[in-house]
């Protein structure tokens, strides 16, 4: 099955085992060159490796389009399918399992507060927004479809992300835009999904509370399940203790399907993988890993972030092979200023649906924040508005889903809409890409960024970590205390009861002893060099 997905990759059409072998020879030799290119401009402030890896996409596909006299126009296709199924599991379960867990859950209110809210408004605004404009265009679509636009076109795209921020210069940045994008991915795909299932013809409160219902369900449900199977590959490893037998292999093996398996049982039961990996990997991260030996967490380290990144230019270079697909611009040529028309409304919505939402609900998180230091000022605003306007493979892979069957369409609106999305995700990416690094440098200065993050670090709000001091969060003794400040209550009993009865029975920080050769920081992850020496800096 997987030989038979990653065939349509094709660029020749050969058939036969051979063509099999091509396919993946080229495929293999373009990830390699994004790979050395990538590395070779890492210090540009424009490019990323994102944006690298499309051009190369965009390159190939035109040599193969020219090599094979565009005989065969159904191929370079992009399969939602693989997309979902072998790729996206591997970047979202890195992102959770890598995350500074300090910065994100201390944003939590925020990241969950914009990931859904803001989702849902800015579903509405691009719904609504497509319906009245898109509909004077002549474009044949339904009310479904309208809908199914919003939820597309809602979703951020959290890879390109990765790219753009880095998680140790702009830690409060990257907690805020990267948790907010996986939040909302998993929004906009619980919504698409309720679209579809769904009679949409008579819409009454019966069905309206059906939606709300499917949605938290599928909310809830997803983070639960994430929760369950990371606990319980904490509770096998630490219970049989394969590192007696020095089993490094098993331990990574074991935890590599235990994160996949929460993965595939989210989308065997209905409910959103994308969020179930992101809990698990959270949860393994705080509980599983420090129940291996330390060559498992130096493994497993490297192992996840080499998966992830090989998945993340995979994403990039399928694009932007598949956006010189002859068939889908074929039905368009005849209408190129419709689909200019409908491509430049869409984005317009894009940027004023995240608009509506980011500015709002900035103001009403910072109403119950005390620190000025955790506030989002007007330049924090600009910045998290400009770095989710990046449209990915997310809204690609809905987008065909919705538009085409099989990845295929005779209908012009629906290609109008799939070339559309095409261009949406390209221009975002590159235009929106090559600005946002320059564009946080003059808005947030490394200097001044550095500061605010030295001074958040100073607060030392322990979380989901033993507190080492009875002093690092203040005791709550009354009610009043409860509500004035409910992150750090929140957080002071969590703390308690982690160290009391989670890590005794999941294991944690004090099961195992510290690896004697840490993970290089510079992988961005919170178990690097940093806490080599310090378990007390575990997490935090």
């Amino acid at each position: 099955m997987v030989f038979d997905a990653i065939a349509g990759l094709g660029v020749t059409a050969l058939s036969g085992s051979d063509q099999v072998f091509v396919n993946l020879t080229l495929f293999v030799t373009l990830l390699c060159g994004c790979i050395v290119i990538g590395h070779l401009l890492e210090e540009s402030r424009w490019i990323n490796e994102s944006i690298t890896a499309l051009v190369i996409g965009l390159s190939a596909a035109g040599i193969t389009r020219l090599t094979t006299n565009r005989k065969s126009p159904h191929l370079l296709e992009f399969d939602e399918q693989l997309f979902f199924v072998y790729v996206i599991p591997a970047i979202i379960f890195n992102a959770g399992f890598q995350v500074k867990m300090k910065h994100f859950f201390r944003n939590l209110g925020t990241i969950v507060l914009f990931g859904v809210l803001g989702t849902l408004i800015s579903f509405g605004v691009i719904s609504f927004g497509a319906w009245l404009l898109l509909g004077k265009l002549d474009t044949g679509l339904e009310l479904r479809d309208y809908l199914a636009i919003g939820a597309i076109f809602s979703a951020t795209d959290s890879v390109c992300t990765l790219q753009v921020l880095d998680q140790d210069e702009t830690p409060l940045l990257y907690s805020l835009v990267f948790g907010e994008g996986v939040v909302n991915d998993a929004t906009s795909v619980v919504l698409f999904n309720a679209i579809q299932k769904f009679d949409l013809s008579n819409i009454n409160s019966q069905v309206a509370l059906s939606l709300t219902l499917t949605f938290l369900y599928r909310f809830v449900g997803s983070t639960l399940l994430g929760v369950h199977v990371g606990l319980l590959s904490a509770y096998i490893i630490k219970k049989i203790y394969l590192g007696r037998r020095k089993s490094t292999d098993r331990e990574v093996a074991l935890m590599i399907l235990m994160a996949y398996l929460s993965y595939v049982m989210a989308e065997l039961f209905d409910l959103n993988g994308i969020l179930t990996v992101f809990v698990c990997g959270i949860v393994m991260s705080h509980y599983t890993w420090h129940n291996v030996t330390d060559n498992s967490k130096v493994t497993t380290r490297h192992a996840f972030a080499t998966m992830s990144f090989i998945a993340e230019t995979f994403i990039f270079l399928y694009v932007g092979m598949d956006a010189l697909d002859i068939e889908k611009w074929r039905f368009v040529s005849h209408s190129p200023g419709k689909s200019v028309a409908v491509s430049g409304v869409l984005l317009a919505l894009v940027m004023v649906g995240r608009a509506c939402f980011v500015i709002p609900l900035s103001i009403l998180s910072n109403s119950w924040k005390q620190s000025k230091d955790h506030k989002l000022g007007f330049k924090h605003q600009v910045t998290i508005w400009w770095a989710g306007l990046m449209r990915g493979a997310v809204s690609m892979a809905l987008a065909y889903n919705q538009f085409t069957r099989f990845g295929h369409t005779q209908l012009p609106g629906n290609a109008v809409m799939i070339t559309s999305t095409i261009t949406i995700v390209l221009f975002s990416t590159v235009v929106f890409g090559l600005i946002t690094k320059p564009l946080i440098r003059y808005l947030l200065p490394p200097s001044k960024d550095m500061n605010t993050s030295c001074s958040e670090l100073s607060l030392g709000l322990p979380l989901l970590n033993g507190l080492e001091h009875e002093g690092d969060v203040p005791r709550i003794s009354s009610l009043k205390m409860l509500l004035k400040r409910p992150a750090q209550t929140i957080i002071y009993f969590w703390s308690k009861f982690d160290d009391a009865f989670m890590r005794r029975v999941f294991g944690g920080r004090d099961s195992m002893p510290e690896p004697d050769t840490p993970v290089s920081s510079n992988e961005g992850s919170d178990h690097g060099s940093q806490f080599g020496s310090n378990p007390s800096l575990l997490l935090v």
